[in-house]
């Protein structure tokens, strides 16, 4: 009897082993995610925690949309001053997009620009198609330089990262992706850290928190579908040693940059004897793959539990509504100070300019595009729920400007306005009709509109002037 018990004990606590060994190689869904950082130069595994595991990149994957696209740079096949033409294709694609119409003419380092920094689909498109004339093509070259780099798990079905099951990268395989972007082409660095673009009142600056808050940042894309979470690859750059952080799956695009933050911070302190990066990880080519499907996040993600649908601009509307929350504290941490030896960000807080067409606007006039100027949705808006959460919700359309009701006597005139101008915190669906004196118009006499009388003796109002349409805009929405 005493002998049966053992051995059944035995027989459990191995299937018991068994079991936990199994689900181990699993990321668990209370924290599903995947965190890696590497060294840039030697690609020595400084932390590693299931990068093996396979993952939905996301608008991650525009990072081999930039590298295709350079490479074709660098072997002549084209430059960056090279027109490239929307084609509906591209304008098919959903948000987030810069919205330009059918035949815009674009060059490939506005799209490039406009890619990294908003994440914008459709100039993926158009990369891809100038490129290899076709969606199926680019991704053909996209799947070979994966090979050619060693990337394993990936493989890639379009240029976006929008959702698609055969849509498929790793931790270990972004670390290396971001590593031969750095080393293989540094003349292009400056595309990984831009703080923001500008084309006329429009300005949209770069999902990646960290560019211009964490001392040395330096790169490089952010991503996010509901199947994947919240995904950033971070770069940053102190006393010439450059670190690459992968963070995947993480709940929000808040954790994901205190995540990558921690990451890279303990990374340039690993040379401390107490680290905790003290095991011996290789390097990040040594990585073993973990032969499974990549983890569907979205319940975790897009579920109805969540109080808001996850977007990629929630950072601005948390820190800004609630600046006691984590968030806001961490980016209250984060100084623009210069940490030593950390590499200078070029345009530190200046968004750069892009526009449409082959030739930059002249001074002091606005650009000018087929697409209507988005405005940055103000922290007190809460955003529409998704009808897609995966693409986010497509772009609103302003409904007709309501004139402002006539000014009262006691309030004086105001400055004459050649455009309606639009609320703080109004999606441009109400227009303010600007204040101004009652202008003078002229009569088919040839008289004053003021001084002329009616039959009756008089005066005769004077002919209102028509309001401009307000300025269109496209609401915000995540990769």
């Amino acid at each position: 009897m005493m002998s049966s018990t053992r051995s059944f004990l035995a027989r459990t606590l191995m299937w018991v082993g068994i079991a936990c060994a199994a689900t181990s190689l699993a990321p668990s869904r209370a924290g599903a995610e995947a965190l890696l950082v590497i060294e840039a130069e030697s690609g020595r595994v400084l932390f590693a925690q299931n990068a093996g595991y396979p993952w939905y990149p996301a608008s991650v994957t525009k990072l081999m949309t930039a590298y295709v696209t350079l490479r074709a740079v660098k072997e002549g096949r084209l430059n960056l001053d090279t027109p490239l033409v929307v084609s509906s294709n591209a304008v098919a694609q959903s948000p987030v997009k810069m919205g330009f119409g059918v035949g815009t003419v674009v060059t490939v380092d506005n799209a490039l620009k406009m890619l990294m920094v908003k994440s914008a689909n459709d100039m993926a498109v158009v990369l891809a198609e100038g490129i290899a004339g076709s969606i199926e093509n680019f991704a053909d070259e996209m799947n070979a330089n994966a090979r050619r780099l060693g990337m394993v798990q990936s493989s890639f079905v379009n240029p976006n990262g929008l959702p698609a099951d055969d849509q498929i990268s790793s931790a270990r395989d972004l670390a290396i992706l971001a590593r031969a972007l750095i080393r293989e082409l540094p003349e292009y660095d400056y595309y990984w850290h831009l703080p923001g673009i500008r084309m006329g009142k429009m300005v949209r600056w770069n999902y990646n928190t960290l560019i211009g808050r964490y001392p040395g940042a330096d790169g490089m894309k952010t991503g996010f579908i509901c199947a994947s979470g919240f995904n950033l690859v971070a770069s940053a750059t102190r006393n010439g040693r450059r670190l690459i952080a992968v963070v995947l799956g993480a709940p929000s695009s808040a954790a994901r940059a205190m995540k990558a933050a921690q990451l890279l911070e303990r990374g340039f302190n690993s040379n401390s004897p107490l680290s905790w990066f003290a095991a011996p990880f290789g390097t990040v080519e040594s990585l073993q793959p973990v032969a499974a499907a990549p983890p569907n996040l979205r319940e975790d993600m897009c579920g109805g539990h969540r109080k808001r649908p996850a977007t990629e601009d929630e950072d601005d509307v948390v820190a800004n509504n609630n600046p006691e929350s984590p968030y806001a504290v961490f980016l209250a941490s984060l100084r623009p100070a210069k940490a030593k030896g950390a590499a200078p960000l070029q345009q530190l807080g200046e968004p750069v300019l892009v526009y449409t067409g082959t030739k930059p606007p002249a001074a002091g006039s606005q650009a000018t595009t087929d697409s209507k100027p988005e405005k940055k949705k103000s922290a007190a808006v809460k955003p529409a729920a998704a009808k897609d959460k995966d693409n986010a919700a497509s772009a609103s359309e302003p409904a007709a400007a309501k004139p402002k009701r006539k000014a009262t006597a006691d309030k004086g005139s105001a400055k004459d306005s050649s455009a309606s101008t639009v609320a703080p915190g109004d999606s441009g669906a109400t227009a303010r009709k600007p204040k101004a004196a009652a202008p003078k118009e002229s009569t088919k006499d040839g008289g004053s509109a003021t001084a002329a009388a009616s039959g009756d003796g008089m005066p005769a109002k004077p002919k209102p002037k028509a309001p401009k349409p307000p300025p269109m805009t496209i609401t915000p929405a995540p990769e």
